[in-house]
């Protein structure tokens, strides 16, 4: 199936959106940042039939937002909540409900540059091993070296 060109998907999404935001009762925002394609798909699948999720454009998800502030006024404090990787997930169940399925497809991850964790984080200074002078002697035998600094500055 071809994909629609920009000029028929925009406002087509824009209609969804409103669309969705007259016919569910119920949404709250999701946050995907580093959610993999094929969980999110696992994901989909589990709430298929209970709840639709839209992932879309940030800035457009905030114009129909403003747009239907004059039907459900309440929806102006879900505006800062669009930044990063979000969407509205919609439903006429119950919110618990939905919210531990979501909670229930959380996995573990590797860290990634730039990632601010979700609690705080202490390493205790200790001794790590050869120093950085040693690296070129690792590296000739072939040895993966990881130097860890026991202080980290922001």
């Amino acid at each position: 199936m071809p994909r629609e060109n920009r000029a028929t998907w925009k406002p087509n999404h824009f209609l969804k959106i409103v669309q969705l935001l007259d016919d569910y009762p119920k949404c709250f925002v999701v946050g995907a940042d580093y959610v993999g394609s094929r969980q999110m798909q696992q994901i989909l699948m589990s709430l298929r039939g209970k709840a639709v999720v839209l992932m879309g454009k940030n800035a457009m998800m905030r114009k129909a937002l403003r747009g239907h502030l004059e039907n459900s006024p309440a929806l102006e404090k879900l505006l800062p909540c669009f930044w990063g990787n979000v969407g509205f997930a919609f439903t006429k169940e119950d919110l618990t409900e939905i919210t531990d399925m979501l909670l229930a497809s959380k996995v573990p991850a590797a860290t990634h540059a730039g990632a601010i964790t979700p609690c705080e984080v202490t390493v205790p200074a200790q001794n790590t091993g050869p120093g950085p002078e040693k690296t070129s002697f690792s590296h000739t035998l072939a040895w993966n070296t990881y130097i860890i600094c026991p202080t980290l500055h922001r």
